[in-house]
């Protein structure tokens, strides 16, 4: 259930889900236990069921991963697996050549309506470009 910040109980909770608001936009970034805070405050969950949550939702879309899977959450992004083949390399520091093994790298792609809150400025450029 989503919860406006006009429904929480109290102004003891409405500050606190403002401080927290307040620290997600000012802070250089989120860090875990900040995040099932959030989740825990617009959910009416305790921490303890939020950060449940948060690691069922971690460790499925790692198993889909490792699988070979792809998780998609439209508007979001894609979750898969990108192969890299074997390459050559350089030392950075004697500039010797080196072998690197061929390996599987977890990838993500953002989806539209993610890319569009990040950047809404490239969102227009580019229905603009399309509605041309």
């Amino acid at each position: 259930m989503h919860c406006s910040i006009e429904s929480l109980q109290g102004p003891c909770q409405r500050r606190r889900y403002k401080s927290i608001l307040s620290n997600l936009y000012t802070s250089a970034s989120m860090n875990r236990a900040e995040l099932v805070e959030i989740l825990a405050s617009k959910n009416d969950l305790s921490k303890t069921a939020a950060n449940a949550v948060l690691e069922t939702l971690i460790d499925t879309i790692q198993t889909a991963v490792k699988k070979g899977d792809a998780v998609q959450l439209v508007g979001f992004g894609t979750f898969k697996s990108a192969k890299r083949a074997a390459r050559t390399g350089k030392n950075p520091s004697t500039g010797a050549a080196l072998k690197i093994p061929a390996s599987t790298v977890p990838k993500f792609v953002a989806g539209a309506k993610f890319k569009a809150v990040v950047d809404p400025k490239a969102a227009k450029r580019k229905a603009d470009k399309a509605g041309k």
